[in-house]
This record gives structure tokens, C-alpha cells and sequence, in this order.
């Protein structure tokens, strides 16, 4: 593996076509900040709104750039169609830090696999598999983990009218563009004649939205880091300040609460950190997500809600606040999601060589 002046060579992209763009500019931030510099090289790659990747100086420009809010992001355009840097061999991992569509959905992953580049993350499958909200619940209920009841909706479904099997849900219910994060498009119903306008809403995102019966619960956070074994750590509460957790909430107001580690009695943590495991393995997910749990309040069940393949990494993150009180300091996690990519990317060409074996000598070895 090339190295320069001893240091790994760290492709670090952020940015992105989502609307979490600023999120992931003030991820980025933060990681720079933790990683360490007598290890690492940092290679900044911006990716602006329109998709075009940013001149490196440009890059590194908005990652010096002070504030860790998303409404201090600092404006950029790119250049480019694709950094050509990531086909010549410049970096030695990368580090993708985009949250949301074109970049937590598998993209970016399969285009390292095409450039046989190792990364950090989920690998393409959960990543895919996990930006899908109805995907993730199917494959969670499938796997008889609880979810709260949903029903699926499409746009070719959709007519303007409340479609007749979301009627069997009862309210309040949240409605949400499937394949989108950070609360972008949800809205909270409280009435049948509001639901339209939120299933408008949702649609403006994506074509295919899901309908949740809500519960009267508390949302609790638990961060998977994968290894041998893995890391489940003690979980942590949102308390919203609105509504709900929606954007503003998470990343502007600075509204909402974030306990860590959640108020919980011992045999809740346990169950939850053991419900965490079991949802990361039924998504097929590898490095790294935070799970995330409606915790009812009546009946005391946990309710798997997503994973997130990609979690925040700003300053207030749950993510490696939760890992930081299990005993994975921030910079430690840096060091361990990049290790693990190199131990993943290794075993895959292992096995990518042994494909490629004439099928003959497959057979002599057995293998």
C-alpha cells in the first residue's frame, strides 16, 4: 500500500447532491479535526450541490472554514465531473462523508469497488438496503425484529385520495419520503384530512413514501461499530425540542436534548443494545451504523425505527458521543472504521482472486 512520509493517504469527500450537504461539510470538520495528523494525510474532496467535485484548494478552503452549525456552511462550486485523483492512485482510503442520497446509499461505495479502492462504511448492500426506509423495515420484521406497523405507498398509488390500507393504521402517523435522512420531507399527521398534504409533501422527494403508525415513545440511540467482537454502546436519548426530531431540530435550533447515555433501567439497556446487534447483522451492515428505537412508553416495547449507515459526525453527534462513552474515544474510532476498510478491502480481493481461478484448478484445490 502507498504511503507518503509514512502517513495514510485519507480521500476525505463530503458535500454531496443531498440536502444534508451542510451536515456533511460540518462532519467533515470534525473529522479533520480528530484525525490524527501523525497517521494521516488528509486529501480533501468537496462534492458541491450539482454533483461537480471542487479544485483540492477549493476543498480545502471548506474544510478549514470555521463553525459547526449547518447554517455556517461556507458556499462552493465544483469543477468537475469526477476527481481524477481517485484514478491515479492518490489516496490510500477513502473516507466518505456524505449523508443521504449520493453518498449513504451505496454510490459512492460502488464506485470505490470499481476503482478497487478500499473505504470506510457499510459496505454497498447495507448501504443501499439501509437509506431505504421500506427495505429496512421489511427486512427487519422479515428477520422478526419489531417495527411499528407501516404501509407503503407508491406514485403510481398515489391519486390524491387516502389509499385505502393506510386507513387500517391509526393516528397520529408520520409520513416519509423512503429514501431520504434527517427528517427531510417527514411530517407528523394528527388528522385524516391532513394527509394529503403530507403525502404531497413526501412525494416532492421521492417516489415511493412510507406511512407509520405513530406511538407515544421515546427516541433512543444506539452506535454498532463492528470488529471482533463488535462494539454496541450504551444507549443514548433524543429529546426533541419540536414536534419531532425534524431538521431544524437535529442541526439549526438547537432546540432538542441529546442524553447520554439514556436514562434506562438496567435490563432496558441490555435488551436494546441486544435488539442494536441483531438489526446491524439482519441489514447485512459492516464498520459502522447507529440504530435507532422508538422506545414506547405504555407498554415499554422497543420498536426498531432505521439505521443509519452513515451517521453524523459533528460536534453534537450521537454516534461517536455513544462509542466515546463506551470506551472508543473519537480519534480511536477514526483509526478503527480505517482499519477495517483495509481488512475488508484485503479479504475481498482474496476472494475476488479465488473467482477468478481456472475452474479447474478450483476443482484440484478444493477450492
Amino acid at each position: 500500500m502507498a504511503e507518503v512520509s509514512g502517513k495514510l493517504r485519507v480521500a476525505l469527500v463530503f458535500g454531496g447532491r443531498s440536502g444534508e450537504h451542510e451536515v456533511s461539510v460540518v462532519s467533515a470538520r470534525s473529522v479533520a479535526r480528530a484525525l490524527d495528523p501523525a497517521k494521516y494525510q488528509i486529501v480533501p474532496m468537496a462534492i458541491d450541490r450539482q454533483g461537480l467535485w471542487a479544485a483540492p484548494e477549493v476543498a480545502q478552503k471548506v474544510l478549514e472554514a470555521s463553525g459547526d452549525r449547518a447554517d455556517q456552511v461556507l458556499a462552493f462550486t465544483g469543477a468537475h465531473r469526477l476527481d481524477p485523483r481517485l484514478l491515479e492512485g492518490a489516496v490510500d482510503v477513502v473516507m466518505p462523508i456524505l449523508h443521504g442520497p449520493f453518498g449513504e446509499d451505496g454510490t459512492i461505495q460502488g464506485l470505490c469497488e470499481m476503482l478497487d479502492l478500499p473505504y470506510t462504511g457499510c459496505n454497498v448492500a447495507a448501504s443501499a438496503v439501509t437509506m431505504d426506509k421500506v427495505l429496512t423495515k421489511r427486512l427487519l420484521r422479515d428477520a422478526g425484529l419489531p417495527v411499528v406497523p407501516f404501509v407503503v405507498v407508491t406514485r403510481e398509488q398515489w391519486s390524491g385520495a387516502v389509499p385505502e390500507p393506510v386507513r387500517g393504521l391509526s393516528l397520529p402517523l408520520f409520513v416519509k419520503p423512503a429514501r431520504l435522512g434527517s427528517s427531510v420531507g417527514i411530517s407528523k399527521v394528527k388528522s385524516w384530512e391532513t394527509l394529503p398534504a403530507a403525502l404531497e409533501l413526501a412525494f416532492q422527494f421521492d417516489d415511493l413514501v412510507l406511512v407509520e403508525q405513530g406511538v407515544d415513545a421515546r427516541e433512543i440511540e444506539v452506535a454498532v461499530l463492528d470488529g471482533d467482537p463488535p462494539v454496541v454502546s450504551v444507549p443514548g436519548e433524543v429529546v426533541p425540542g419540536h414536534e419531532f426530531y425534524d431538521y431544524a431540530d437535529k442541526y439549526l435550533d438547537d432546540a432538542c436534548k441529546l442524553l447520554a447515555p439514556a436514562p434506562l433501567a438496567d435490563p432496558q439497556v441490555g435488551k436494546v443494545r441486544e435488539l442494536a446487534l441483531a438489526a446491524f447483522r439482519a441489514c447485512g451492515c459492516d464498520a459502522m451504523a447507529r440504530v435507532d428505537f422508538l422506545l414506547e412508553k405504555p407498554s415499554g416495547v422497543f420498536y426498531v425505527n432505521e439505521l443509519n449507515s452513515i451517521p453524523g459526525f459533528t460536534p453534537i453527534s450521537m454516534y461517536p458521543k455513544l462509542l466515546g462513552l463506551t470506551g472508543v474515544p473519537y480519534p480511536e474510532l477514526l483509526d478503527r472504521l480505517i482499519q477495517l476498510a483495509l481488512i475488508r478491502h484485503e479479504r475481498r480481493r482474496e476472494l475476488a482472486a479465488a473467482a477468478l481461478k481456472p475452474l479447474g484448478e478450483r476443482a484440484a484445490t478444493g477450492s
